[in-house]
Protein backbone atom coordinates (compact mmCIF):
# COMPACT_ATOMS: atom_id res chain seq x y z
CA UNK A 1 0.00 0.00 0.00
CA UNK A 2 1.52 3.47 -1.14
CA UNK A 3 1.62 6.04 1.46
CA UNK A 4 -1.16 8.56 0.42
CA UNK A 5 -4.04 10.16 2.51
CA UNK A 6 -6.65 8.66 0.35
CA UNK A 7 -5.91 5.12 1.13
CA UNK A 8 -5.15 4.38 -2.90
CA UNK A 9 -2.38 1.02 -3.80
CA UNK A 10 -0.71 3.74 -5.78
CA UNK A 11 0.32 7.19 -5.38
CA UNK A 12 -0.96 9.86 -7.81
CA UNK A 13 0.87 12.39 -9.04
CA UNK A 14 0.54 16.12 -7.44
CA UNK A 15 -1.84 17.07 -10.52
CA UNK A 16 -4.13 14.36 -9.74
CA UNK A 17 -4.27 15.14 -6.14
CA UNK A 18 -5.01 18.47 -6.82
CA UNK A 19 -7.90 16.83 -8.82
CA UNK A 20 -8.92 14.53 -6.67
CA UNK A 21 -9.20 17.53 -3.73
CA UNK A 22 -11.26 19.54 -6.48
CA UNK A 23 -13.64 16.71 -6.12
CA UNK A 24 -13.75 16.09 -3.03
CA UNK A 25 -14.87 19.67 -2.14
CA UNK A 26 -17.23 19.85 -5.62
CA UNK A 27 -18.83 16.24 -5.60
CA UNK A 28 -20.45 17.34 -8.25
CA UNK A 29 -18.31 17.77 -11.28
CA UNK A 30 -16.55 17.23 -14.13
CA UNK A 31 -12.91 16.30 -14.67
CA UNK A 32 -12.37 17.45 -18.18
CA UNK A 33 -8.39 16.68 -18.66
CA UNK A 34 -6.61 16.05 -21.85
CA UNK A 35 -6.68 12.14 -22.48
CA UNK A 36 -3.93 10.23 -20.62
CA UNK A 37 -3.65 12.23 -17.80
CA UNK A 38 -5.55 9.26 -15.64
CA UNK A 39 -9.18 11.00 -15.03
CA UNK A 40 -9.60 7.02 -13.68
CA UNK A 41 -7.34 7.56 -11.22
CA UNK A 42 -8.59 10.64 -9.98
CA UNK A 43 -12.52 9.40 -10.06
CA UNK A 44 -11.47 6.65 -7.77
CA UNK A 45 -9.57 8.78 -5.71
CA UNK A 46 -12.54 10.83 -5.18
CA UNK A 47 -14.90 7.68 -4.54
CA UNK A 48 -12.59 5.92 -2.19
CA UNK A 49 -11.43 8.41 -0.54
CA UNK A 50 -15.52 9.98 0.68
CA UNK A 51 -15.68 6.13 1.57
CA UNK A 52 -18.55 6.79 -1.04
CA UNK A 53 -19.55 3.48 -2.09
CA UNK A 54 -21.45 1.31 -3.65
CA UNK A 55 -20.65 3.26 -6.55
CA UNK A 56 -22.04 2.88 -10.13
CA UNK A 57 -19.91 2.84 -12.81
CA UNK A 58 -21.45 4.05 -16.78
CA UNK A 59 -18.73 3.63 -19.11
CA UNK A 60 -18.31 2.29 -23.12
CA UNK A 61 -18.72 -1.38 -23.50
CA UNK A 62 -14.92 -1.79 -24.89
CA UNK A 63 -13.92 -0.38 -21.11
CA UNK A 64 -16.21 -2.41 -18.45
CA UNK A 65 -12.81 -4.88 -18.08
CA UNK A 66 -10.76 -1.97 -18.07
CA UNK A 67 -12.76 0.13 -15.07
CA UNK A 68 -12.72 -3.50 -13.21
CA UNK A 69 -9.13 -4.01 -13.51
CA UNK A 70 -8.43 -0.42 -12.25
CA UNK A 71 -10.56 -0.05 -8.66
CA UNK A 72 -9.14 -3.55 -7.90
CA UNK A 73 -5.39 -2.69 -8.64
CA UNK A 74 -5.91 0.87 -7.29
CA UNK A 75 -7.98 0.18 -3.77
CA UNK A 76 -9.43 -3.09 -1.70
CA UNK A 77 -12.50 -2.71 -3.53
CA UNK A 78 -13.98 -5.05 -5.68
CA UNK A 79 -16.13 -4.33 -9.02
CA UNK A 80 -18.98 -6.55 -10.28
CA UNK A 81 -20.15 -6.17 -14.29
CA UNK A 82 -23.41 -6.49 -14.84
CA UNK A 83 -24.49 -9.33 -17.24
CA UNK A 84 -27.16 -11.75 -18.26
CA UNK A 85 -26.15 -13.81 -15.07
CA UNK A 86 -26.59 -10.98 -12.67
CA UNK A 87 -29.82 -8.96 -14.27
CA UNK A 88 -31.70 -9.19 -11.53
CA UNK A 89 -29.61 -10.03 -8.31
CA UNK A 90 -26.93 -7.47 -8.35
CA UNK A 91 -28.56 -5.39 -6.09
CA UNK A 92 -28.20 -8.19 -3.34
CA UNK A 93 -24.60 -8.76 -4.32
CA UNK A 94 -23.90 -4.75 -3.28
CA UNK A 95 -26.07 -4.86 -0.49
CA UNK A 96 -24.11 -8.13 1.15
CA UNK A 97 -20.82 -6.35 0.23
CA UNK A 98 -19.18 -8.67 -1.71
CA UNK A 99 -18.49 -6.46 -4.20
CA UNK A 100 -18.99 -2.42 -3.98
CA UNK A 101 -18.57 -0.99 -7.61
CA UNK A 102 -21.14 -2.18 -10.48
CA UNK A 103 -20.03 -1.47 -13.91
CA UNK A 104 -22.28 -0.93 -16.75
CA UNK A 105 -22.26 0.42 -20.75
CA UNK A 106 -24.43 2.91 -21.85
CA UNK A 107 -26.35 0.48 -24.31
CA UNK A 108 -27.70 -1.72 -21.29
CA UNK A 109 -28.98 1.04 -18.81
CA UNK A 110 -32.13 -0.05 -19.72
CA UNK A 111 -32.06 -3.55 -19.15
CA UNK A 112 -30.38 -3.35 -15.81
CA UNK A 113 -32.04 -0.31 -14.15
CA UNK A 114 -35.29 0.49 -16.06
CA UNK A 115 -38.66 -1.40 -14.81
CA UNK A 116 -40.92 1.37 -17.25
CA UNK A 117 -40.45 4.29 -19.53
CA UNK A 118 -43.76 5.46 -19.50
CA UNK A 119 -43.73 5.17 -23.93
CA UNK A 120 -42.32 5.82 -26.88
CA UNK A 121 -41.62 8.73 -26.72
CA UNK A 122 -40.72 9.20 -22.52
CA UNK A 123 -39.66 12.27 -20.32
CA UNK A 124 -37.47 11.53 -17.63
CA UNK A 125 -40.42 11.90 -15.10
CA UNK A 126 -42.19 8.70 -16.57
CA UNK A 127 -39.14 6.79 -16.31
CA UNK A 128 -39.79 3.96 -13.73
CA UNK A 129 -36.11 2.68 -12.26
CA UNK A 130 -35.99 -0.18 -10.41
CA UNK A 131 -35.66 0.05 -6.47
CA UNK A 132 -31.94 -1.08 -6.28
CA UNK A 133 -30.42 1.87 -7.75
CA UNK A 134 -31.04 3.87 -4.44
CA UNK A 135 -28.70 1.93 -2.81
CA UNK A 136 -25.82 3.80 -4.48
CA UNK A 137 -23.84 6.72 -3.51
CA UNK A 138 -21.83 7.98 -6.61
CA UNK A 139 -22.06 7.65 -9.81
CA UNK A 140 -18.76 7.49 -12.39
CA UNK A 141 -19.94 8.93 -16.06
CA UNK A 142 -16.66 7.75 -17.98
CA UNK A 143 -16.60 9.81 -21.89
CA UNK A 144 -19.98 11.96 -20.77
CA UNK A 145 -19.96 13.51 -24.04
CA UNK A 146 -21.88 10.48 -24.83
CA UNK A 147 -24.58 11.87 -23.36
CA UNK A 148 -24.33 15.10 -24.85
CA UNK A 149 -27.82 14.63 -26.92
CA UNK A 150 -30.56 15.40 -24.15
CA UNK A 151 -33.18 13.74 -25.97
CA UNK A 152 -31.34 10.70 -26.44
CA UNK A 153 -32.46 7.49 -23.91
CA UNK A 154 -28.77 7.03 -23.02
CA UNK A 155 -28.75 10.68 -21.93
CA UNK A 156 -32.09 10.46 -19.98
CA UNK A 157 -31.70 7.41 -18.19
CA UNK A 158 -27.44 8.56 -17.45
CA UNK A 159 -29.56 11.63 -15.89
CA UNK A 160 -32.14 9.75 -13.56
CA UNK A 161 -29.25 7.38 -12.20
CA UNK A 162 -27.54 10.32 -11.57
CA UNK A 163 -30.35 11.87 -9.48
CA UNK A 164 -29.81 12.37 -5.62
CA UNK A 165 -26.19 10.96 -5.90
CA UNK A 166 -23.87 12.67 -3.26
CA UNK A 167 -20.92 12.21 -5.58
CA UNK A 168 -21.52 12.55 -9.39
CA UNK A 169 -18.27 12.41 -11.55
CA UNK A 170 -18.19 12.97 -15.14
CA UNK A 171 -14.82 12.35 -16.72
CA UNK A 172 -14.61 13.27 -20.73
CA UNK A 173 -11.71 14.49 -22.45
CA UNK A 174 -13.48 16.04 -24.98
CA UNK A 175 -16.72 17.22 -23.52
CA UNK A 176 -17.29 19.89 -25.78
CA UNK A 177 -17.50 18.02 -29.31
CA UNK A 178 -18.84 20.61 -31.54
CA UNK A 179 -20.46 23.40 -29.39
CA UNK A 180 -21.48 24.70 -26.21
CA UNK A 181 -24.61 22.85 -26.07
CA UNK A 182 -23.02 20.06 -25.68
CA UNK A 183 -22.43 20.87 -22.41
CA UNK A 184 -26.43 21.28 -21.06
CA UNK A 185 -27.06 17.74 -20.86
CA UNK A 186 -23.85 16.65 -18.50
CA UNK A 187 -24.00 20.25 -16.79
CA UNK A 188 -27.71 18.69 -15.77
CA UNK A 189 -26.51 15.37 -14.95
CA UNK A 190 -24.57 17.02 -12.32
CA UNK A 191 -27.24 19.41 -10.98
CA UNK A 192 -25.36 22.26 -11.91
CA UNK A 193 -27.25 23.73 -15.62
CA UNK A 194 -30.25 25.45 -13.44
CA UNK A 195 -28.35 26.14 -10.30
CA UNK A 196 -25.62 27.94 -12.10
CA UNK A 197 -26.37 28.66 -15.75
CA UNK A 198 -29.96 29.57 -15.00
CA UNK A 199 -30.86 26.53 -17.11
CA UNK A 200 -31.01 25.50 -20.71
CA UNK A 201 -33.35 28.35 -22.22
CA UNK A 202 -30.62 30.59 -20.64
CA UNK A 203 -27.52 28.88 -20.95
CA UNK A 204 -28.23 28.39 -25.10
CA UNK A 205 -29.30 32.46 -24.72
CA UNK A 206 -25.81 33.11 -23.47
CA UNK A 207 -23.02 30.74 -25.18
CA UNK A 208 -25.13 29.21 -27.92
CA UNK A 209 -27.90 31.31 -29.82
CA UNK A 210 -30.10 28.98 -31.49
CA UNK A 211 -31.70 32.05 -32.72
CA UNK A 212 -28.66 32.80 -34.65
CA UNK A 213 -28.07 31.23 -37.82
CA UNK A 214 -25.76 28.69 -37.60
CA UNK A 215 -26.12 28.51 -33.71
CA UNK A 216 -23.84 31.74 -32.89
CA UNK A 217 -21.15 30.18 -29.90
CA UNK A 218 -20.52 33.43 -28.02
CA UNK A 219 -18.75 34.52 -24.72
CA UNK A 220 -16.59 31.58 -24.46
CA UNK A 221 -14.11 32.96 -22.21
CA UNK A 222 -17.50 33.83 -19.58
CA UNK A 223 -18.71 30.10 -19.59
CA UNK A 224 -14.69 28.82 -19.25
CA UNK A 225 -14.41 31.07 -16.53
CA UNK A 226 -17.92 29.95 -15.07
CA UNK A 227 -17.34 26.29 -15.62
CA UNK A 228 -13.53 26.22 -13.68
CA UNK A 229 -15.16 28.34 -10.70
CA UNK A 230 -18.19 25.99 -10.71
CA UNK A 231 -17.83 22.34 -11.70
CA UNK A 232 -14.83 21.90 -13.73
CA UNK A 233 -10.88 21.00 -13.54
CA UNK A 234 -9.00 20.52 -16.77
CA UNK A 235 -4.93 20.55 -17.51
CA UNK A 236 -3.10 19.99 -20.29
CA UNK A 237 -0.28 17.21 -20.31
CA UNK A 238 2.31 20.09 -21.64
CA UNK A 239 1.47 21.75 -18.46
CA UNK A 240 1.13 18.93 -15.70
CA UNK A 241 2.59 16.28 -17.34
CA UNK A 242 6.13 17.77 -18.65
CA UNK A 243 7.43 13.63 -18.53
CA UNK A 244 5.15 12.80 -21.30
CA UNK A 245 6.87 13.35 -25.03
CA UNK A 246 5.45 15.71 -27.36
CA UNK A 247 2.76 14.83 -30.08
CA UNK A 248 2.74 15.02 -33.82
CA UNK A 249 0.48 14.94 -36.58
CA UNK A 250 1.60 14.13 -40.32
CA UNK A 251 -0.86 14.17 -43.20
CA UNK A 252 0.05 11.44 -45.92
CA UNK A 253 -2.19 12.21 -48.85
CA UNK A 254 -2.57 9.03 -51.36
CA UNK A 255 -3.52 8.24 -54.56
CA UNK A 256 -7.03 6.16 -54.20
CA UNK A 257 -7.31 2.78 -56.53
CA UNK A 258 -11.31 2.79 -57.52
CA UNK A 259 -10.88 6.79 -58.94
CA UNK A 260 -13.53 6.19 -61.54
CA UNK A 261 -15.97 4.91 -59.19
CA UNK A 262 -15.26 7.72 -56.42
CA UNK A 263 -15.75 10.17 -59.44
CA UNK A 264 -18.99 9.36 -60.55
CA UNK A 265 -19.95 8.94 -57.36
CA UNK A 266 -18.94 12.22 -56.05
CA UNK A 267 -20.09 13.95 -59.01
CA UNK A 268 -23.49 12.76 -58.51
CA UNK A 269 -23.44 13.71 -54.83
CA UNK A 270 -22.58 17.62 -56.44
CA UNK A 271 -25.75 17.50 -58.73
CA UNK A 272 -27.68 16.57 -55.77
CA UNK A 273 -26.78 18.86 -53.32
CA UNK A 274 -27.25 21.66 -56.09
CA UNK A 275 -30.74 20.96 -55.67
CA UNK A 276 -30.29 20.99 -52.29
CA UNK A 277 -29.23 24.37 -51.92
CA UNK A 278 -31.68 25.76 -54.48
CA UNK A 279 -34.79 24.06 -52.25
CA UNK A 280 -36.72 25.87 -49.59
CA UNK A 281 -39.42 24.09 -48.96
CA UNK A 282 -38.39 22.89 -45.08
CA UNK A 283 -39.93 19.47 -44.99
CA UNK A 284 -38.69 18.15 -48.61
CA UNK A 285 -35.16 20.09 -47.59
CA UNK A 286 -34.86 17.85 -44.23
CA UNK A 287 -35.23 14.97 -46.43
CA UNK A 288 -33.13 15.40 -48.98
CA UNK A 289 -30.60 16.35 -46.54
CA UNK A 290 -30.85 12.43 -44.42
CA UNK A 291 -30.49 10.89 -48.03
CA UNK A 292 -27.42 13.20 -48.88
CA UNK A 293 -25.96 12.05 -45.41
CA UNK A 294 -26.13 9.09 -46.48
CA UNK A 295 -24.43 9.72 -49.48
CA UNK A 296 -21.58 11.22 -48.27
CA UNK A 297 -21.13 7.73 -45.99
CA UNK A 298 -21.08 6.17 -49.40
CA UNK A 299 -18.18 8.45 -50.52
CA UNK A 300 -16.35 8.20 -47.30
CA UNK A 301 -16.24 5.13 -47.59
CA UNK A 302 -15.27 4.63 -51.26
CA UNK A 303 -12.27 7.15 -50.22
CA UNK A 304 -11.06 4.58 -47.41
CA UNK A 305 -11.31 1.48 -49.47
CA UNK A 306 -9.54 3.00 -52.25
CA UNK A 307 -6.81 3.35 -49.58
CA UNK A 308 -6.13 -0.02 -49.27
CA UNK A 309 -3.19 -1.24 -50.78
CA UNK A 310 -1.67 2.34 -50.20
CA UNK A 311 -2.23 1.55 -46.29
CA UNK A 312 -0.49 -1.65 -46.18
CA UNK A 313 2.55 -1.00 -47.84
CA UNK A 314 2.24 1.69 -45.27
CA UNK A 315 2.32 -1.09 -42.36
CA UNK A 316 4.73 -3.07 -44.21
CA UNK A 317 7.19 -0.44 -43.51
CA UNK A 318 6.78 -0.20 -39.97
CA UNK A 319 6.56 -4.30 -39.55
CA UNK A 320 9.72 -4.75 -41.47
CA UNK A 321 11.55 -2.41 -39.22
CA UNK A 322 9.91 -3.76 -36.22
CA UNK A 323 7.81 -0.60 -35.12
CA UNK A 324 5.04 -1.36 -33.54
CA UNK A 325 1.64 0.33 -35.16
CA UNK A 326 -1.58 1.29 -33.84
CA UNK A 327 -4.07 1.38 -37.10
CA UNK A 328 -7.29 3.23 -37.38
CA UNK A 329 -10.40 2.70 -39.04
CA UNK A 330 -13.96 2.33 -39.05
CA UNK A 331 -15.80 -0.13 -41.81
CA UNK A 332 -15.77 -3.80 -41.13
CA UNK A 333 -14.56 -4.63 -45.02
CA UNK A 334 -11.63 -2.22 -44.41
CA UNK A 335 -11.04 -4.26 -41.07
CA UNK A 336 -10.75 -7.62 -42.83
CA UNK A 337 -8.45 -6.42 -45.46
CA UNK A 338 -6.03 -5.43 -43.41
CA UNK A 339 -6.46 -8.77 -41.31
CA UNK A 340 -5.84 -10.89 -44.97
CA UNK A 341 -2.89 -9.22 -45.30
CA UNK A 342 -1.68 -8.85 -41.76
CA UNK A 343 -2.90 -12.10 -40.30
CA UNK A 344 -0.89 -11.86 -37.00
CA UNK A 345 -2.64 -8.39 -36.24
CA UNK A 346 -4.39 -7.84 -32.70
CA UNK A 347 -7.74 -6.41 -33.30
CA UNK A 348 -10.37 -3.67 -31.29
CA UNK A 349 -13.61 -3.71 -33.45
CA UNK A 350 -17.05 -3.87 -32.62
CA UNK A 351 -17.25 -7.63 -33.18
CA UNK A 352 -14.67 -8.22 -30.56
CA UNK A 353 -16.08 -9.45 -27.32
CA UNK A 354 -14.85 -7.18 -23.88
CA UNK A 355 -12.19 -10.22 -23.21
CA UNK A 356 -11.13 -10.42 -26.72
CA UNK A 357 -10.64 -6.79 -26.55
CA UNK A 358 -8.09 -6.70 -23.80
CA UNK A 359 -6.95 -9.63 -24.40
CA UNK A 360 -5.86 -7.84 -27.99
CA UNK A 361 -4.55 -4.73 -25.88
CA UNK A 362 -3.03 -7.22 -23.10
CA UNK A 363 -1.17 -8.91 -26.28
CA UNK A 364 0.11 -5.85 -27.68
CA UNK A 365 1.39 -4.17 -24.95
CA UNK A 366 3.40 -7.46 -24.26
CA UNK A 367 5.15 -6.81 -27.38
CA UNK A 368 3.44 -10.04 -28.94
CA UNK A 369 2.23 -8.70 -31.80
CA UNK A 370 3.41 -5.50 -33.78
CA UNK A 371 -0.07 -4.35 -35.45
CA UNK A 372 -3.20 -3.59 -33.37
CA UNK A 373 -6.15 -2.28 -35.82
CA UNK A 374 -8.62 -0.78 -33.97
CA UNK A 375 -11.94 0.65 -34.75
CA UNK A 376 -12.28 4.53 -34.18
CA UNK A 377 -15.64 4.02 -32.56
CA UNK A 378 -14.46 0.71 -30.23
CA UNK A 379 -11.12 1.61 -29.22
CA UNK A 380 -11.15 5.06 -29.56
CA UNK A 381 -11.65 5.97 -25.68
CA UNK A 382 -10.34 4.47 -22.49
CA UNK A 383 -7.76 2.04 -23.57
CA UNK A 384 -4.12 2.83 -23.09
CA UNK A 385 -1.58 1.32 -26.37
CA UNK A 386 2.13 2.92 -25.36
CA UNK A 387 3.70 -0.24 -26.59
CA UNK A 388 3.60 2.20 -29.52
CA UNK A 389 4.37 5.80 -30.51
CA UNK A 390 3.00 5.47 -34.01
CA UNK A 391 -0.67 5.81 -34.46
CA UNK A 392 -2.27 5.94 -38.34
CA UNK A 393 -6.20 6.69 -39.86
CA UNK A 394 -6.92 4.93 -42.81
CA UNK A 395 -10.02 6.39 -42.29
CA UNK A 396 -11.20 9.95 -40.83
CA UNK A 397 -13.62 10.22 -37.36
CA UNK A 398 -16.02 13.10 -38.31
CA UNK A 399 -14.86 15.38 -34.96
CA UNK A 400 -11.25 16.69 -33.98
CA UNK A 401 -12.66 15.05 -30.93
CA UNK A 402 -12.55 11.97 -32.05
CA UNK A 403 -8.91 11.90 -33.48
CA UNK A 404 -7.67 13.47 -30.67
CA UNK A 405 -9.37 10.41 -28.46
CA UNK A 406 -7.92 7.53 -30.43
CA UNK A 407 -4.29 9.72 -30.77
CA UNK A 408 -4.28 9.96 -27.15
CA UNK A 409 -4.38 6.04 -26.74
CA UNK A 410 -0.17 6.24 -27.30
CA UNK A 411 0.30 9.73 -26.28
CA UNK A 412 -0.72 9.28 -22.41
CA UNK A 413 1.03 7.86 -19.05
CA UNK A 414 3.43 5.15 -19.93
CA UNK A 415 4.60 6.23 -23.13
CA UNK A 416 8.22 7.15 -23.76
CA UNK A 417 8.48 8.56 -27.35
CA UNK A 418 7.49 11.08 -29.12
CA UNK A 419 4.24 10.50 -30.67
CA UNK A 420 3.68 10.83 -34.07
CA UNK A 421 0.00 10.45 -35.84
CA UNK A 422 0.31 9.69 -39.32
CA UNK A 423 -3.30 10.48 -41.50
CA UNK A 424 -3.51 8.91 -44.78
CA UNK A 425 -5.88 11.30 -46.88
CA UNK A 426 -7.24 10.69 -49.84
CA UNK A 427 -6.26 13.17 -52.51
CA UNK A 428 -9.06 14.95 -53.65
CA UNK A 429 -11.69 13.69 -52.04
CA UNK A 430 -14.01 14.26 -49.23
CA UNK A 431 -10.75 13.28 -46.55
CA UNK A 432 -9.55 16.95 -47.79
CA UNK A 433 -13.07 18.32 -46.66
CA UNK A 434 -13.56 16.46 -43.88
CA UNK A 435 -10.02 17.11 -42.02
CA UNK A 436 -10.31 20.67 -43.06
CA UNK A 437 -13.61 20.84 -41.14
CA UNK A 438 -12.68 19.04 -38.44
CA UNK A 439 -9.30 20.53 -37.53
CA UNK A 440 -11.26 24.22 -37.82
CA UNK A 441 -14.33 22.76 -35.44
CA UNK A 442 -11.55 22.42 -32.36
CA UNK A 443 -10.82 25.61 -32.17
CA UNK A 444 -14.84 26.43 -30.53
CA UNK A 445 -13.80 23.53 -28.12
CA UNK A 446 -10.61 25.04 -27.05
CA UNK A 447 -12.11 28.64 -26.38
CA UNK A 448 -14.54 26.71 -23.79
CA UNK A 449 -12.17 24.36 -22.25
CA UNK A 450 -8.90 26.33 -22.59
CA UNK A 451 -7.65 23.62 -24.50
CA UNK A 452 -18.93 8.20 -30.90
CA UNK A 453 -17.92 7.55 -34.55
CA UNK A 454 -21.47 9.51 -35.81
CA UNK A 455 -21.35 12.41 -38.44
CA UNK A 456 -22.63 15.64 -36.07
CA UNK A 457 -26.27 16.06 -36.60
CA UNK A 458 -26.39 19.91 -36.36
CA UNK A 459 -27.39 21.42 -39.27
CA UNK A 460 -24.42 24.08 -39.03
CA UNK A 461 -21.60 21.36 -39.48
CA UNK A 462 -23.91 19.57 -42.50
CA UNK A 463 -23.86 23.31 -44.16
CA UNK A 464 -20.58 23.81 -44.00
CA UNK A 465 -19.76 20.13 -45.03
CA UNK A 466 -21.85 20.61 -48.55
CA UNK A 467 -20.45 24.04 -48.99
CA UNK A 468 -17.26 22.71 -48.68
CA UNK A 469 -17.72 19.73 -50.61
CA UNK A 470 -19.38 22.22 -53.45
CA UNK A 471 -16.60 24.56 -53.56
CA UNK A 472 -13.59 21.75 -53.65
CA UNK A 473 -15.65 19.49 -55.97
CA UNK A 474 -15.45 22.14 -59.02
CA UNK A 475 -11.18 22.54 -58.67
CA UNK A 476 -11.28 18.35 -58.22
CA UNK A 477 -13.33 18.00 -61.91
Amino acid sequence: MANNKYKLKIDPYPYQCEGIEFGLKAKRLLIGDEPGLGKTLMSIGIVHSANAYPCLVICPSSLKINWQREFEKFTDKSALILDEGVRTAWPYYLQMGLHHVAIVNYESLRKYFVWDTGGRAFRLKDVVFCDGVKIFRSIIIDESHRVKDPSAQQSIFTRGLAEGKEYRILLSGTPVVNRPADLITQLSIMGRLKQEFGGRSAFLARYDDENTKGHDAQNLDELSAKLYATCMIRREKSKVLTQLPDKTRTDLYVEISNREEYSMASIDLAKYLELYTKCTDFDIRRKMRMKALVRFMTLRSLAARGKVQQAIDFVKVFLENDKPLILFCSLHDIVDELKKAFPDAATVTGRDSSAEKQAAVDSFQAGKTKLIICSIKAAGVGLTLTASSNVAFIELPWTMADCIQCEDRAHRIGQKDNVTCYYLLARNTIDTTLYGIIQEKKSIANQIMAADDEIPQDEMYFNELVSRFLNNEKVWY
